[in-house]
This record gives C-alpha cells, sequence and structure tokens, in this order.
C-alpha cells in the first residue's frame, strides 16, 4: 500500500465526490468517503480499492447537522492530508423563489454546511501546520443573475469564505484551494441542455483539482473560458444587467 496521505471526499456521493475520489486513489491516495449513510456506499469503495489498490474507508457525514461536525472530524482518527468539499444541491430557482423553507435548503447546503466543516477541518490542519482544502464553488457566485441567484448568493459566500481562509492560512503551513467548475455533466444538471464547450465531465474535474492541489493553485476555473466568461459578465454595467435575462 502506499505512503501517501489519504484524502477525505465530503459528498462522497456524488458523481464529482466519486470522480476526486478515482483520481487521487490511482495516484496512490488513501480514500475517506464521507456522505449520509455511508454503508451504501460499500459497492463503490470496493470498485476504488480493487482499480487503484489503496484503503478506503466510510464515514456517515451530514453537511447540515452543523453541531456534529467537529465529532465527525475527531472521529476520523488520524487527520487526512488533503480534504475535498464537494458538498452541494442546484435547487430550482423558480420554486425557491416562492418558496423560503427550499431556498433556504439549498443556502444551507451549499455555503453554511460547507464553511462549517471547512471551519472545523481548517482548525485542525492549522494545528498540525500542513495539508489541503479544497472547496468546489461555483461561477455561479461571481456574479449574481436572475436565472439562478438563490444558488449563486450561496456559492458567492462559500468563495468568500475559501477566500479568507486562504488569506489566514497562508502563513500556517495550510493551502485553500476553490474550485469554480462551471457546467458538469453530472445526474444533478441530467436533461439541461449544455453547451458542450462550457460542460466539464467529472473525470477532468477530478483531474483539475489534483493538478491545482499538486501545484498550489489557489481558484481554478474548471474549464479555461468560464474566466473570460465571468469576466465578461462582472463587468456588465449594473444600469445594462439589470435588464438582461442570464
Amino acid at each position: 500500500m502506499s505512503n501517501k496521505g489519504s484524502v477525505l471526499i465530503l459528498g462522497g456521493r456524488s458523481d464529482i465526490g466519486l470522480a476526486v475520489a478515482h483520481q487521487f486513489a490511482a495516484s496512490g491516495h488513501p480514500i475517506l468517503l464521507a456522505a449520509r449513510n455511508s454503508q451504501s456506499l460499500e459497492a463503490e469503495k470496493k470498485d476504488i480499492e480493487l482499480r487503484h489498490g489503496v484503503n478506503v474507508s466510510l464515514h456517515d457525514f451530514d453537511a447540515l447537522d452543523t453541531a456534529s461536525h467537529g465529532a465527525f472530524v475527531d472521529g476520523l482518527g488520524d487527520l487526512p492530508e488533503i480534504a475535498v468539499c464537494a458538498v452541494g444541491v442546484l435547487g430550482d430557482q423558480f420554486e425557491n423563489e416562492q418558496n423560503t423553507e427550499t431556498a433556504i435548503e439549498v443556502m444551507r447546503a451549499n455555503y453554511e454546511g460547507p464553511a462549517s466543516i471547512m471551519g472545523v477541518l481548517a482548525n485542525r490542519f492549522e494545528e498540525r501546520g500542513s495539508g489541503a482544502l479544497v472547496g468546489i464553488s461555483s461561477v455561479a457566485g461571481d456574479r449574481g443573475r436572475a436565472s439562478n441567484y438563490i444558488y449563486g448568493s450561496a456559492k458567492a459566500g462559500f468563495t468568500a469564505f475559501l477566500s479568507g481562509l486562504r488569506n489566514r492560512l497562508a502563513k500556517r503551513g495550510v493551502h485553500v484551494v476553490t474550485v469554480k467548475p462551471g457546467f458538469v455533466a453530472t445526474k444533478m444538471v441530467e436533461g439541461l441542455d449544455l453547451p458542450e464547450k462550457l460542460t466539464a465531465d467529472p473525470k477532468e474535474l477530478g483531474e483539475k483539482i489534483e493538478a491545482a492541489v499538486t501545484r498550489g493553485k489557489n481558484v481554478i476555473y474548471v474549464k479555461p473560458i468560464w474566466a473570460i466568461v465571468m469576466m465578461i459578465i462582472r463587468n456588465i454595467p449594473e444600469m445594462i444587467f439589470k435588464k438582461t435575462s442570464i
């Protein structure tokens, strides 16, 4: 077995989480898959172990149960060397506009829960003086748009949180990576007509995340074209922007 540091995948049931797990496992890292009802991931656990020859463990984790996050991290035993937060839900913008409860669920799943667990891990990593924290945010957080501002506002908060965390930990031996995937071909967006040039597949996302950790990148757009697209959108004057439908 490899002596490389372990990688914790929060949101280990998701297509993105599993793709990231496979990517790091292929490089010899033991994997900790964390998700609700984690024992139902036994088949995925065995698949990763057989394909890549690394140890994989399953851990029950609920991002929205923020009170449990400290105990969850302490219960892992040895701290992982890398933690990747792939927690999040897209939700339905129209439904969220009409229903405050569903809007709050989306905001909690994309900001409160991820920020809480990353904050706990940050403190533990800081005490140790090493490690990498990877947060999967979204280009939707770069500017609020009518089409997805509930989801986007939560991702904007998570992006700001990760930026502050990176600033705080830069001299403490802990690196923080912010990932902005854009469209990713997962079950979450199944049925949507996505532009091919702007859409990544989960495997590509896994590759880019591992490369970002290895090279010490701070913020990455998985498809570089998204950096240009969002720069243009961010710089549209508000008087014009508020009349658009994007």
